[in-house]
């Protein structure tokens, strides 16, 4: 539901990797330095998958039909979303191809001589993951040493308050060492890694910088630390010690050398390499990155273990959020990506519990949410014959909001049933929270709450201190915009709130021809979320004190 975001703030970047092309459409709010990732979208392609006759990097004819399908899947989406800040990238695979120029003359053919690919070098890479780092820990003030995990490379940068002190790009990926090694030589897997990585002189070189944290990003770590989170192997008991107890042991986004160790025994063993049932369990949890994933957590393992790494946190964000962020410092002069630490937080809760699906209805919603508040900012007092309602509005309230709408499904992550409620214990359990106090803390837990079933009884709830009309208020347009971002099938082209003499009304245009021309499918969703807003609007009324029309247009 991009229509509610200005296009002109939209960002994209295609990474062209090693293994897989991934799409990000991202959204950058200037006047509070905030980037939010609306969609994400990632295909396959193996362009590192060299044929077995070939002596040097090559790509194939189907990874490059493969790499073709895919951009212009992506350009069709950019097309459909407007967005027009398009960067695209390639690593590894594509600088190392020895048909590069070829691949890229074809890909120009087929998409369009506008279409420009700009091939990264090793240490472009290492530099623009960084920056995507910072987009996600608040680490901007520490030596940082970032390790990026990909495909067909590892990338290292030693940086400092958003600046690259070192960077390098080894060739070890898990994509290449699977297709050298298979999972079955893991001595020669492990050899080979330490040969290399000693041979480069990365280790004394990163010694000598030296470096307060150790950050890894991209898939492979993510996956690993998702499997160390969720304690992959015990049966599920873990992810019921956090139903009931939160994640109170330590900080989301980190594991120790320790817990990797105890990983890679586990995805090594001879049971796991050999039994069809461990594989078959092993490929449900990791899906696509199940072929690589042995190869990556050794890779990791003889890192930690060579650079002398006990602890390592990771990060959501990497290489195509450092492109956007790159793109937003050359297109918005003045702006600070390394401020709005809040906002940073929300986001790795956010991104804790939810996958790319409900990440993008947490987007969807925010973006309602925002034109309501607008809305509503715009009118300052609205009297009737025995109210008055001072709305007052603030950028703190559309901040409370915006955290809301990111966390309310947070609870989903434990199944459907009572998830509301849920979502409130994650939330309350975060009082780490940069930026929050704890009396903020719990106002985003209530709103998270009460964004479904029974609208809270103001008065009964503690808010120390909070103004309880406010939270009315916020909590009101939550339910809302939740409500209509469950109705995306209709296609939703603009949404507009505004007053009017009757009260207020909530204007809604919609994809298609004439109503009569409409599926009928489409008629009942519209009629269904008419009805689930009318209902909602008694609860409004009795905050405002003012009625909310409804008004649907087809438009053409």
């Amino acid at each position: 539901m991009a229509m509610a975001f200005e296009s002109r703030n939209l960002f994209a970047a295609i990474d062209m990797g090693t293994n897989s092309f991934k799409l990000q459409i991202i959204h950058f709010e200037p006047t509070v330095s905030k980037l939010t990732t609306l969609q994400t979208h990632s295909e396959a392609v193996g362009l590192g998958r060299n044929p077995l006759s070939s002596s040097q990097p090559l790509i194939s004819p189907d990874s490059q039909f493969r790499a073709i399908e895919v951009l212009l899947k992506f350009q069709s989406i950019l097309r459909s979303q407007n967005v027009t800040r398009i960067r695209v990238v390639g690593t590894s695979a594509i600088r190392e191809a020895s048909n590069r120029d070829i691949f890229l003359n074809e890909v120009k053919k087929k998409l369009g001589f506008d279409f420009h690919v700009n091939i990264l070098s090793g240490v472009e890479e290492a530099r623009l993951i960084y920056l995507g780092v910072l987009q996600f820990l608040p680490i901007y003030d520490k030596r940082v040493l970032t390790l990026d995990i990909g495909g067909g490379s590892t990338e290292f940068v030693v940086g400092n308050y958003g600046r690259v002190l070192f960077a390098d790009s080894i060739r070890l990926g898990h994509l290449t060492l699977t297709q050298k090694f298979g999972e079955n030589d893991l001595v020669g897997l492990k050899g080979y890694i330490r040969e290399v990585i000693e041979a480069s002189g990365l280790v004394g070189k990163v010694k000598n910088l030296g470096f307060e944290v150790a950050v890894g990003s991209s898939g492979t770590i993510l996956a690993i630390e998702k499997a160390i989170w969720s304690d992959y192997g015990s049966g599920g008991e873990k992810r019921e010690v956090l139903k009931n107890c939160g994640r109170s042991r330590r900080k989301n986004w980190w594991f120790s050398w320790e817990e990797l160790k105890g990983l890679v025994e586990g995805l090594c063993g001879v049971r796991a390499r050999f039994s069809q049932n461990e594989k078959a369990k092993r490929d449900e949890f990791f899906g696509k990155r199940s072929e690589f994933i042995v190869a990556g957590a050794v890779l990791l393992d003889e890192i930690l273990e060579l650079f002398g790494i006990n602890e390592m946190m990771v990060s959501g964000y990497a290489l195509g959020e450092g492109v956007v962020a790159e793109n937003v410092s050359e297109d918005c002069l003045g702006s600070n990506l390394y401020v709005n630490e809040a906002w940073k937080s929300v986001k790795r809760l956010a991104m804790r519990f939810n996958g790319k699906d409900r990440m993008k209805n947490c987007a969807e919603c925010l973006a309602i949410a925002k034109v309501i508040f607008r809305g509503l900012r715009k009118n300052k007092k609205f009297v009737d014959d025995r109210f008055a309602v001072d709305i007052c509005l603030n950028d703190k309230d559309l901040e409370y909001l915006e955290a809301a709408c990111m966390l309310h499904n947070v609870g989903l992550y434990f199944g459907k049933k009572g998830y509301h409620k849920r979502s409130y214990s994650i939330v309350m359990e975060q009082s780490e929270l940069d930026g929050y106090s704890i009396v903020e803390n719990q106002l985003i837990a209530q709103l998270a709450r009460y964004h479904r079933k029974k609208f809270p009884n103001i008065e009964l709830i503690s808010l120390q201190g909070v103004s309880k009309e406010k939270f009315g208020i916020i909590c009101s347009i939550l339910r809302i915009s939740v409500i209509i971002q469950k109705h995306t099938q209709l296609e939703l082209r603009e949404i507009s709130f505004d007053d009017s003499s009757e009260g207020f009304v909530l204007f809604f245009v919609m994809k298609g021809g004439q109503p009569m021309l409409l599926e009928p499918e489409m008629l009942l969703l519209a009629k269904d979320l008419e009805g689930k807003i009318a209902i909602e609007a008694k609860l409004f009324e009795a905050v405002f004190h003012q009625k909310l029309l409804v008004v649907t247009h087809m438009g053409c």
